[in-house]
């Protein structure tokens, strides 16, 4: 069953891409799932969303380190290609890519994963955070075609106020 985010948020798919379940993806933390229509030598380009309360202190790259560490629990060769800290002071963000080889569907593939950590905090109380991370999974020979929609999704990302437009 999926899992809920710390807070609610609103997005728009990039263009052609479908809602899919997120328990389909082995990873009970994951909120929210959508697929590229077509697939690279079987494997189906995908964006998932998930998300917590971070412990006090906790930094935004100490939980990129241990999303690096669950990976190499199912997948073998992973590499840390790039990280860099983004976003401002009131609303930190980071963004890494994995490089890394994992089974899908009885065949190995090679794999880029784009992440993007956001953090949200509480305007009522500064000291409470919210942590969502955004994922891009591509074959290698796929991700750049796919990154600049996964970037223009993520633009769209903000929290959901739940007001009516």
């Amino acid at each position: 069953m999926p899992t809920t985010l710390p807070v609610p948020i609103e997005f728009r798919l990039p263009e052609g891409w479908l809602p899919a379940r997120p328990e389909g993806f082995g990873a009970p933390e994951v909120a929210f799932a959508a697929v590229c229509p077509e697939s690279d030598a079987g494997f189906t380009a995908n964006i998932t969303i998930d998300g917590g309360f971070p412990k006090d202190g906790v930094t935004l790259a100490e939980i990129a380190d241990a999303s690096v560490e669950r990976l190499r629990e199912f997948a073998e060769s992973v590499e840390l290609v790039h990280r860099r800290e983004v976003g401002s002071e009131e609303a930190p963000a980071l963004t890494q890519r994995l490089n890394f080889s994992a089974v899908a569907d009885g065949a190995r593939h090679e794999l880029v994963q784009s992440q993007v950590y956001l953090c949200l905090v509480d305007t009522e109380d500064p000291h409470k955070r919210a942590m969502i991370r955004l994922a891009l999974t591509a074959t290698r020979a796929r991700h750049d075609e796919v990154l600049h929609k996964f970037q223009d999704f993520v633009r769209t990302v903000r929290p959901d106020n739940g007001a009516v437009s």
